[in-house]
């Protein structure tokens, strides 16, 4: 009994090698490689979400799951949005990559980092910021003048 238990518990310890962890902070343009972001700073994106990663992989068709109470050892800030690191299994039980255009961690970040910036949420955000501004400084033209 006990050698079937660690002999599951054994699996399901390889099964999990199998995985990768992709952080935030290593696609972040605004961190240093010192601060950990491991991709190249042209290509890096501003301030990305565990939640934005996982979207992107798991719509490609990776086998992902998100931690989102994990946090990167690096990371001063504690905020909410900082925190999250997403699992993505990489390779089969065999060894074999799951998706050939992805055979290593960097082209899955590269990947990433590349598609983030076309999901919905950033494009509308982009759009609804600008019209913010447009609008702020309209109302703020005509309040400059005070009463005596």
């Amino acid at each position: 009994f006990f050698f079937f238990r660690m002999g599951t518990c054994l699996n399901s310890l390889f099964s999990l090698l199998r995985f990768i962890c992709i952080y935030p902070a290593y696609l972040n343009n605004k961190k240093t490689i010192a601060e950990g972001r491991r991709i190249p700073i042209d290509k890096a994106v501003e301030n990305p979400t565990s939640t934005e990663i996982q979207d992107v992989c798991a719509a490609v068709g990776f086998n992902v799951l998100l931690e989102k109470n994990k946090m990167y050892p690096r990371e001063w800030n504690r905020d909410v949005q900082y925190r999250g690191r997403v699992r993505i299994q990489l390779k089969q039980d065999d060894g074999n990559p799951c998706l050939p255009q992805f055979p290593t961690r960097k082209s899955v970040m590269l990947y990433a980092a590349e598609t983030i910036p076309k999901l919905k949420t950033r494009t509308q955000k982009m759009g609804s910021s600008d019209q913010s501004l447009q609008q702020g400084e309209g109302g703020k033209k005509g309040k400059g003048k005070k009463k005596k």
